[in-house]
């Protein structure tokens, strides 16, 4: 108890307060603006450690981790373009409410959850850090492959009026990440002789091009035909969810933060699996799936819920093993390093007072994003005043900063713009684009695990059969697609039989 409280009066000092808040800050700008991630800010954020005490240092650390994670959405709901991979799932329901003049509500829903989302996670590693370590810690590939194929099951799920066309868009995203230099044997792969390709395509590349090149097409195409936009984008008003509301997707709100503190806690799993289950979760267990994609309240806080959720799942093999889940866990990894805090079983009984101090400035960080978005939604909001073609424009400058700055390289330019032409096609061809998202965000795990647990096991299958875990996942898989498919050959009949009914 004594180290609690030492812990919690360095974290509410003025210095470690403010560097919280100026993490959050920094994060939420990055995390706004597309291709500029909490990544990038992190490494950038690093450097003004150096000269601070230890909890201070992780505050801010943390504040930008956790500002980044938080801030995707509010360039997902505006524009209907993920400042994060994470937030992609949130642009589905999202962007359709800012569409239809409720902006704010999705703001203000986004980062109440993401919130709740992370305090719950906070709560659960603090109670059993050991326990669910231990647990993450039984993934092996094989598991992990296994989860990354009942996560590709949800594509049934997201394929709108035709399975046919939503699988071709998942195998268009697996496809997609395999171009450019294998990662374990080396080998050039669909590169076409051409160097610049062997770098592959990025995953943020790809999501900007697939979200702002078909807007800014849009937009233009719109302007040329005189087309205004809607009525109510331009009647906005900045109003925040109700309590009712709020009260009303408590559960979903629970549920959705196990799956994000679970997933969390996989090492090489992270935000956008966890978003689009959590996302899926709640499409299939609402009473009227036919309103998602259409700007379903519940779209937006299933994602939001559960990626923020992962923020504290993360922190569990950080913590207890030493093992970040992510890049942006290894830069706060480097960061406690820096400042002799070395993470493992030992870290709780050596560093117990910085520990404590770690989980302070987790609540503090989210309580002030909290404040800082719903103060800022007031401004936010306004972005839909400016006009499209504008708008249009702005986002060209920033999508194209924001592709460069991901590997500073001119080819993630050539590929946004591919890629985004590219989906501008599929788009008209009425092929769904949320399940290209997700072959692109599972692919590179999906192959990387599978050929992992292949070399282990020396190329035997078994592998995969042997393991209850893995089974219990791949049973999951097969239950999602035989409930999808016999549900589509059930509408399919009875949509023949009302056809022979009104003929009669």
């Amino acid at each position: 108890m004594d180290s609690f409280l030492t812990a919690a009066a360095i974290a509410l000092q003025p210095e470690s307060l403010g560097a919280v808040a100026l993490g959050s800050l920094i994060g939420l700008i990055f995390g706004s603006i597309p291709g500029l991630t909490f990544t990038v800010a992190l490494a950038l954020a690093l450097p003004l450690t150096f000269g601070m005490e230890s909890v201070p240092a992780i505050g801010l650390l943390l504040g930008t981790y956790i500002g980044g994670m938080t801030g995707g959405s509010v360039s997902a709901i505006l524009l209907g373009i993920p400042g994060t991979p994470s937030a992609a799932a949130t642009v589905i329901d999202g962007y359709p409410m800012a569409k239809t003049g409720r902006a704010s509500i999705a703001l203000g829903m986004a980062v109440i959850v993401s919130t709740f989302g992370g305090i719950f996670s906070l709560i659960v590693m603090v109670v059993s850090v050991n326990l669910v370590s231990r647990m993450a810690m039984s993934f092996g590939p094989a598991e992990i492959f296994a989860l990354v194929v009942f996560g590709l099951s949800t594509i049934c799920g997201m394929a709108g009026k035709s399975m046919l066309r939503g699988l071709i868009a998942g195998l268009l995203g697996l496809m997609a990440m395999t171009i450019g230099l294998d990662v374990l044997d080396g080998v050039p792969r669909m590169t076409f002789g051409t160097t610049s390709m062997l770098q592959g395509v990025n995953l943020l590349v790809a999501m900007i091009g697939l979200f702002a090149v078909p807007f800014i097409i849009q937009v233009f195409e719109e302007h040329r035909r005189g087309v205004a936009p809607p009525a109510q984008m331009s009647d906005i008003r900045a109003e925040l969810p109700s309590l009712r509301l709020i009260a009303s997707n408590f559960w979903l709100m629970v549920r959705c933060s196990t799956i994000g503190t679970v997933i969390g806690a996989i090492p090489g799993t992270g935000g956008p699996i966890a978003s689009f289950l959590a996302y899926d979760h709640a499409k299939r267990f609402s009473k009227d799936p036919s309103r998602f994609g259409k700007g379903a309240i519940e779209g937006v806080v299933a994602p939001e819920t559960a990626n923020n959720a992962v923020t504290g799942g993360t922190m569990i093999p950080l913590l207890s093993l030493g093992i970040p889940g992510d890049p942006a866990t290894a830069i706060v990894l480097a960061g406690m390093q820096i400042h002799g805090i070395v993470p493992g079983p030992a870290l709780f009984l050596n560093h117990q007072t910085e520990v404590y101090g770690i989980y302070v400035s987790i609540v503090v960080a989210y309580v002030a994003i909290l404040f800082m978005q719903l103060l800022g939604i007031r401004l936010f909001v306004h972005v839909l005043r400016v006009p499209p073609r504008l708008m249009a424009v702005l986002v060209i400058v920033l999508c194209g900063i924001g592709a460069f700055t991901v590997r500073n390289s001119i080819f993630d330019i050539y590929t946004m713009a591919i890629v985004g032409l590219l989906a501008y096609a599929v788009i008209k061809a009425e092929i769904p684009v949320t399940p290209i998202i997700l072959g692109l965000v599972l692919g590179p795990t999906l192959e990387g695990e599978f050929r992992t647990a292949m070399n282990l096991s020396g190329g035997d299958l078994a592998i995969f059969y042997t393991s209850p875990t893995a089974l219990f996942f791949f049973g999951l898989a097969a239950f999602i697609i035989a409930l999808q498919v016999s549900g589509e050959v059930f509408a399919k009949r009875r949509g023949k039989m009302n056809v022979g009914a009104s003929n009669a």
